[in-house]
Protein backbone atom coordinates (compact mmCIF):
# COMPACT_ATOMS: atom_id res chain seq x y z
CA UNK A 1 0.00 0.00 0.00
CA UNK A 2 1.40 3.43 -1.07
CA UNK A 3 1.99 5.60 1.76
CA UNK A 4 0.28 8.79 2.20
CA UNK A 5 2.73 11.70 1.75
CA UNK A 6 1.74 15.06 3.66
CA UNK A 7 3.09 17.86 2.98
CA UNK A 8 4.28 20.34 5.87
CA UNK A 9 4.19 24.36 5.06
CA UNK A 10 5.92 25.61 7.89
CA UNK A 11 8.26 22.95 8.36
CA UNK A 12 10.56 25.04 10.72
CA UNK A 13 8.66 26.63 13.14
CA UNK A 14 6.78 25.08 16.56
CA UNK A 15 4.20 22.91 15.08
CA UNK A 16 6.49 21.73 12.08
CA UNK A 17 8.95 20.77 14.44
CA UNK A 18 6.66 18.31 16.47
CA UNK A 19 4.61 17.27 13.42
CA UNK A 20 7.53 15.69 12.01
CA UNK A 21 8.22 13.39 14.90
CA UNK A 22 4.96 12.06 14.96
CA UNK A 23 4.55 11.22 11.22
CA UNK A 24 7.70 9.16 11.46
CA UNK A 25 5.25 6.45 9.33
CA UNK A 26 4.35 8.85 6.64
CA UNK A 27 5.75 10.27 3.93
CA UNK A 28 6.90 13.82 4.41
CA UNK A 29 8.16 16.60 2.82
CA UNK A 30 8.60 19.23 5.11
CA UNK A 31 9.42 23.34 3.80
CA UNK A 32 9.69 26.33 5.61
CA UNK A 33 10.13 29.82 4.42
CA UNK A 34 13.34 29.16 2.63
CA UNK A 35 12.24 26.08 0.50
CA UNK A 36 8.83 28.25 -0.21
CA UNK A 37 7.48 31.74 -0.64
CA UNK A 38 3.78 30.71 -0.11
CA UNK A 39 2.98 34.98 -1.27
CA UNK A 40 4.04 33.77 -4.72
CA UNK A 41 0.90 31.58 -6.15
CA UNK A 42 3.21 30.58 -9.10
CA UNK A 43 6.21 29.09 -6.57
CA UNK A 44 3.21 27.31 -4.87
CA UNK A 45 1.73 25.62 -7.59
CA UNK A 46 5.10 24.81 -8.93
CA UNK A 47 6.33 22.98 -5.56
CA UNK A 48 3.31 21.46 -5.04
CA UNK A 49 2.57 19.72 -8.02
CA UNK A 50 6.16 18.51 -7.83
CA UNK A 51 5.22 16.39 -4.47
CA UNK A 52 1.74 16.07 -5.34
CA UNK A 53 0.87 15.85 -1.34
CA UNK A 54 -1.91 13.46 -0.14
CA UNK A 55 -2.59 16.57 2.67
CA UNK A 56 -0.81 19.67 2.66
CA UNK A 57 -1.30 21.01 6.49
CA UNK A 58 -0.24 24.97 6.66
CA UNK A 59 1.18 25.50 9.43
CA UNK A 60 3.25 28.84 7.85
CA UNK A 61 2.62 31.93 9.40
CA UNK A 62 3.72 35.73 10.47
CA UNK A 63 2.87 34.90 14.18
CA UNK A 64 4.76 37.93 15.98
CA UNK A 65 1.16 39.63 17.22
CA UNK A 66 2.84 43.03 17.93
CA UNK A 67 4.96 42.77 15.36
CA UNK A 68 2.11 42.67 12.66
CA UNK A 69 0.45 45.80 14.05
CA UNK A 70 4.08 47.68 12.57
CA UNK A 71 3.96 45.28 9.73
CA UNK A 72 0.36 45.34 8.42
CA UNK A 73 1.16 44.89 4.86
CA UNK A 74 3.59 41.77 5.78
CA UNK A 75 0.80 40.00 8.30
CA UNK A 76 -2.23 40.21 5.32
CA UNK A 77 0.59 39.22 2.55
CA UNK A 78 1.67 36.03 4.19
CA UNK A 79 -1.69 35.37 6.66
CA UNK A 80 -4.23 36.24 3.82
CA UNK A 81 -2.54 35.95 0.39
CA UNK A 82 -0.06 32.96 1.14
CA UNK A 83 -3.16 30.87 2.51
CA UNK A 84 -5.13 32.24 -0.51
CA UNK A 85 -2.35 30.26 -2.73
CA UNK A 86 -1.99 27.09 -0.95
CA UNK A 87 -5.68 26.70 -0.83
CA UNK A 88 -6.36 27.33 -4.49
CA UNK A 89 -3.30 25.01 -5.27
CA UNK A 90 -4.47 22.05 -2.40
CA UNK A 91 -8.02 22.40 -4.71
CA UNK A 92 -6.17 22.37 -8.01
CA UNK A 93 -4.65 19.20 -7.14
CA UNK A 94 -6.85 17.45 -4.83
CA UNK A 95 -4.66 17.40 -1.66
CA UNK A 96 -6.49 17.34 1.54
CA UNK A 97 -6.04 20.85 3.58
CA UNK A 98 -5.48 21.48 6.89
CA UNK A 99 -5.34 25.21 7.31
CA UNK A 100 -4.10 26.07 11.53
CA UNK A 101 -5.40 29.33 12.47
CA UNK A 102 -5.60 31.01 16.09
CA UNK A 103 -8.23 31.91 19.16
CA UNK A 104 -6.57 35.43 17.99
CA UNK A 105 -9.74 35.66 15.55
CA UNK A 106 -12.24 36.35 18.48
CA UNK A 107 -12.74 39.43 20.30
CA UNK A 108 -12.51 37.98 23.59
CA UNK A 109 -15.74 39.67 25.02
CA UNK A 110 -17.72 36.20 25.43
CA UNK A 111 -18.13 35.40 29.35
CA UNK A 112 -17.31 31.40 28.39
CA UNK A 113 -15.45 29.26 25.95
CA UNK A 114 -15.61 29.82 22.01
CA UNK A 115 -17.18 27.55 19.80
CA UNK A 116 -16.30 26.12 16.57
CA UNK A 117 -19.57 28.04 15.66
CA UNK A 118 -19.21 31.03 16.81
CA UNK A 119 -18.61 34.08 14.33
CA UNK A 120 -14.87 35.47 14.80
CA UNK A 121 -14.67 39.14 15.37
CA UNK A 122 -10.72 39.91 15.64
CA UNK A 123 -9.46 43.22 17.63
CA UNK A 124 -6.13 43.24 16.24
CA UNK A 125 -3.95 42.25 12.88
CA UNK A 126 -2.30 39.55 13.06
CA UNK A 127 -6.27 38.19 14.06
CA UNK A 128 -7.87 39.70 11.07
CA UNK A 129 -5.02 38.54 8.59
CA UNK A 130 -5.81 34.34 10.23
CA UNK A 131 -9.08 35.35 9.90
CA UNK A 132 -9.24 36.56 6.13
CA UNK A 133 -6.96 33.26 5.33
CA UNK A 134 -10.27 31.11 7.06
CA UNK A 135 -12.49 32.78 4.71
CA UNK A 136 -10.29 32.36 1.73
CA UNK A 137 -9.90 28.26 2.43
CA UNK A 138 -13.87 28.68 2.30
CA UNK A 139 -13.88 30.58 -0.49
CA UNK A 140 -11.54 27.97 -2.43
CA UNK A 141 -12.21 24.46 -1.24
CA UNK A 142 -15.34 22.89 -0.10
CA UNK A 143 -13.74 20.20 1.95
CA UNK A 144 -11.60 21.65 4.11
CA UNK A 145 -10.18 21.81 7.75
CA UNK A 146 -9.85 24.68 9.57
CA UNK A 147 -7.86 23.89 13.31
CA UNK A 148 -7.97 26.68 15.83
CA UNK A 149 -5.19 26.56 18.33
CA UNK A 150 -4.12 29.15 21.32
CA UNK A 151 -1.16 29.86 23.29
CA UNK A 152 0.95 27.29 21.57
CA UNK A 153 4.58 26.21 23.37
CA UNK A 154 6.86 24.05 21.66
CA UNK A 155 10.46 22.51 21.78
CA UNK A 156 11.52 24.86 18.60
CA UNK A 157 11.49 28.91 18.65
CA UNK A 158 10.18 31.38 20.89
CA UNK A 159 7.39 30.58 23.19
CA UNK A 160 5.94 31.66 26.78
CA UNK A 161 7.14 28.41 28.96
CA UNK A 162 10.64 29.44 27.13
CA UNK A 163 10.50 33.42 28.17
CA UNK A 164 9.68 32.65 31.63
CA UNK A 165 11.93 30.00 32.32
CA UNK A 166 14.96 32.43 30.98
CA UNK A 167 13.53 35.73 32.91
CA UNK A 168 13.08 33.37 36.29
CA UNK A 169 17.10 32.74 35.45
CA UNK A 170 17.77 36.45 36.36
CA UNK A 171 15.29 37.44 38.23
CA UNK A 172 13.16 36.52 41.86
CA UNK A 173 9.74 39.38 41.06
CA UNK A 174 8.50 38.62 37.71
CA UNK A 175 5.04 40.66 36.37
CA UNK A 176 2.88 38.38 34.79
CA UNK A 177 -0.66 39.42 33.10
CA UNK A 178 -3.43 38.17 34.93
CA UNK A 179 -6.82 39.31 33.19
CA UNK A 180 -6.55 37.19 29.94
CA UNK A 181 -7.75 33.76 30.12
CA UNK A 182 -6.28 31.15 27.59
CA UNK A 183 -5.98 27.48 26.59
CA UNK A 184 -2.02 26.75 26.36
CA UNK A 185 -1.36 23.79 24.01
CA UNK A 186 1.52 21.76 23.55
CA UNK A 187 2.52 21.32 20.16
CA UNK A 188 2.95 18.06 20.02
CA UNK A 189 -0.29 17.20 21.35
CA UNK A 190 -1.79 19.56 18.39
CA UNK A 191 0.90 17.50 15.92
CA UNK A 192 -0.57 14.08 17.49
CA UNK A 193 -4.13 15.80 16.87
CA UNK A 194 -3.68 16.47 13.58
CA UNK A 195 -2.05 13.14 12.88
CA UNK A 196 -5.49 11.34 13.49
CA UNK A 197 -7.44 14.18 11.51
CA UNK A 198 -6.38 14.24 8.31
CA UNK A 199 -6.78 10.21 8.15
CA UNK A 200 -10.62 11.36 8.02
CA UNK A 201 -13.41 13.40 5.89
CA UNK A 202 -14.63 14.75 8.74
CA UNK A 203 -14.05 18.44 7.06
CA UNK A 204 -14.66 21.99 8.81
CA UNK A 205 -13.57 23.83 11.60
CA UNK A 206 -12.14 22.61 14.77
CA UNK A 207 -10.80 23.49 18.17
CA UNK A 208 -7.61 21.70 19.32
CA UNK A 209 -6.45 23.29 22.38
CA UNK A 210 -5.17 20.84 25.95
CA UNK A 211 -7.85 20.77 27.96
CA UNK A 212 -8.89 23.49 30.80
CA UNK A 213 -7.73 26.71 30.93
CA UNK A 214 -5.75 29.91 33.16
CA UNK A 215 -4.64 33.11 33.39
CA UNK A 216 -0.98 33.90 31.58
CA UNK A 217 0.02 34.22 35.37
CA UNK A 218 -1.91 30.68 36.46
CA UNK A 219 0.26 29.41 33.41
CA UNK A 220 3.88 31.02 34.75
CA UNK A 221 3.04 29.94 38.62
CA UNK A 222 2.38 25.99 37.20
CA UNK A 223 5.82 26.45 35.10
CA UNK A 224 7.60 27.69 38.03
CA UNK A 225 6.06 24.74 40.26
CA UNK A 226 6.46 22.01 38.17
CA UNK A 227 10.46 23.18 38.00
CA UNK A 228 10.89 24.05 41.64
CA UNK A 229 12.17 27.64 40.84
CA UNK A 230 11.98 30.07 43.82
CA UNK A 231 10.64 33.43 41.66
CA UNK A 232 7.80 35.06 42.82
CA UNK A 233 5.16 36.44 40.43
CA UNK A 234 3.50 39.97 40.75
CA UNK A 235 0.15 39.81 39.03
CA UNK A 236 -0.56 42.70 36.46
CA UNK A 237 -3.13 43.56 34.09
CA UNK A 238 -3.16 43.73 30.54
CA UNK A 239 -3.02 47.45 31.01
CA UNK A 240 -0.06 48.52 33.12
CA UNK A 241 2.02 45.76 30.59
CA UNK A 242 2.01 47.94 27.27
CA UNK A 243 2.10 45.83 24.26
CA UNK A 244 0.98 47.47 20.73
CA UNK A 245 -1.57 44.61 19.53
CA UNK A 246 -4.58 44.40 21.51
CA UNK A 247 -5.15 40.95 22.67
CA UNK A 248 -8.59 39.26 23.82
CA UNK A 249 -9.73 39.33 27.33
CA UNK A 250 -11.15 35.53 26.94
CA UNK A 251 -9.43 33.37 24.06
CA UNK A 252 -10.54 29.78 25.69
CA UNK A 253 -11.75 27.74 23.15
CA UNK A 254 -13.96 24.53 23.61
CA UNK A 255 -13.51 21.68 21.54
CA UNK A 256 -16.29 19.87 20.62
CA UNK A 257 -14.75 16.91 17.81
CA UNK A 258 -13.75 13.58 19.51
CA UNK A 259 -10.84 13.87 19.09
CA UNK A 260 -9.46 15.42 22.50
CA UNK A 261 -6.26 16.72 23.56
CA UNK A 262 -4.89 16.00 27.37
CA UNK A 263 -5.33 18.74 30.33
CA UNK A 264 -3.26 21.49 29.61
CA UNK A 265 -1.23 21.06 33.10
CA UNK A 266 -0.46 16.88 31.86
CA UNK A 267 0.65 18.31 28.88
CA UNK A 268 3.27 21.32 30.39
CA UNK A 269 4.77 18.83 32.54
CA UNK A 270 5.55 16.29 30.48
CA UNK A 271 6.90 19.13 28.03
CA UNK A 272 9.16 20.48 30.76
CA UNK A 273 10.74 17.41 31.68
CA UNK A 274 12.12 17.21 28.47
CA UNK A 275 13.10 21.25 27.89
Amino acid sequence: MKKMTICILGGTGQLGHELMKVMKDKKVVSLGKKNLDITKLDEVYKTLKAIRPDVVIHAAAFTDVDQCEDKPELAFKVNTQGTKNVSIVAGNLGSKLIYVSTDYVFDGKKGSPYNETDLPNPINIYGMSKYEGEIEVQKNLEEYFIVRTAWLYGHQGKNFVKTILSLTSSNTLLKVVDDQIGSPTYALDLAEALKKLLVTEDYGIYHFINEGNCTWCDFAKEIIKIKGIAAKLNPTTSTEIQRKAKRPQNSTLSNNSSIKLRLWQEALKEYLSNE
